[in-house]
């Protein structure tokens, strides 16, 4: 059995200059700190495995290989997850990212700020949807749109289960326009209604009738079933109707929405029920859909 840590220290002198050694061997160094991560990961020791690791990466990076270096720390993010240091997944993840943007592959680039989100998502929360946000910024910075949409809805799981509901919204919203962005009415739609749900589930009121408002603006939307769900809804509310509201969460419409917003659709509705009695509609009457134009 080859002793690993005989290759690092081998591996360190062919990159360390001396009075004999003028320029750095980091071909052959890369070949080694290789070898010595094989050989650790094997004998399960994860720590210099993914010390071997970096330096195998910083190797590539050296040898103008960028691709093979990301995917370097891309297992490194992967060990750090393992060991459970979260900082370091955070950081390698992101390089990985980096690099393979200096590739010019946007796909790898946004893949690799995702695997860091989902090992962030139960330890850091925040961490985590910061990565989704900026995998999906990625993609659409190329005209991938279509494919940052299971990142959203990742981002927004994330964001019901810290509660943060009106940042959920804000999310699916994000969500819609990247859907209109690539002609993807459905997800366009669905991602509206979506919004619309969580607001009601955090019982805000006034807040889903102008998210029904301004999305109503979008033709697509209007004419769509996911509109009329949310006017039934919302017309539901204004009449404190806990029995149709609880209906329509059972439509086909939300039964077609993505499970976490199925969930808390059918616990609608939320909150205080009896302030919304007997609610005399006002001039902007959000579900007057003559005045959608």
């Amino acid at each position: 059995m080859v002793d690993p840590d005989k290759l690092m220290i081998k591996a360190d002198k062919l990159t360390k200059l001396s009075l004999t050694r003028w320029t750095a061997d980091w071909r052959a160094a890369t070949v080694l700190y290789e070898a010595a991560a094989i050989e650790y990961r094997t004998a399960r020791d994860n720590v210099k495995a993914k010390v071997a690791l970096e330096k195998a990466s910083k190797g590539q990076e050296m040898l103008s290989s960028p691709w093979d270096a990301a995917k370097h720390m891309e297992t490194c993010g992967n060990i750090a997850k393992e060991l459970g240091n979260w900082g370091e997944v955070l950081d390698y993840y992101r390089r990985a990212s980096e690099l393979f943007n200096e590739c010019g592959r946007v796909q790898p680039a946004a893949d690799a700020l995702a695997k860091g989100a989902r090992a962030l998502e139960e330890s850091s929360p925040d961490e985590a949807i910061q990565l989704y946000t900026d995998a999906c910024s990625l993609l659409e910075e190329d005209g991938r749109e279509q494919m940052a949409f299971d990142l959203y809805r990742a981002g927004t799981s994330v964001y019901l289960k810290l509660e943060r509901y009106e940042d959920a919204a804000t999310f699916l919203l994000r969500w819609g326009l990247a859907a209109d962005h690539c002609n993807a009415v459905n997800s366009q739609c669905k991602a509206y209604l979506s919004a619309i749900v969580v607001y009601l589930y955090a019982h805000d009121l006034k807040q889903a009738e102008k998210c029904y408002n301004d999305c109503s603006q979008i033709d697509a939307f209007l004419k769509s079933d996911q509109n009329r769900c949310a006017s039934k809804l919302l017309s539901a509310y204004a009449e404190g109707d806990i029995e149709e509201i609880k209906r329509v969460a059972q439509s086909s419409s939300i039964s077609n929405l993505d499970h976490m917003i199925i969930r808390i659709a059918r616990k609608l509705p939320t909150g205080d029920m009896s302030a919304l009695k007997g609610k005399e509609p006002v001039d902007e009457e959000p579900l007057d859909e003559n005045d959608l134009t």
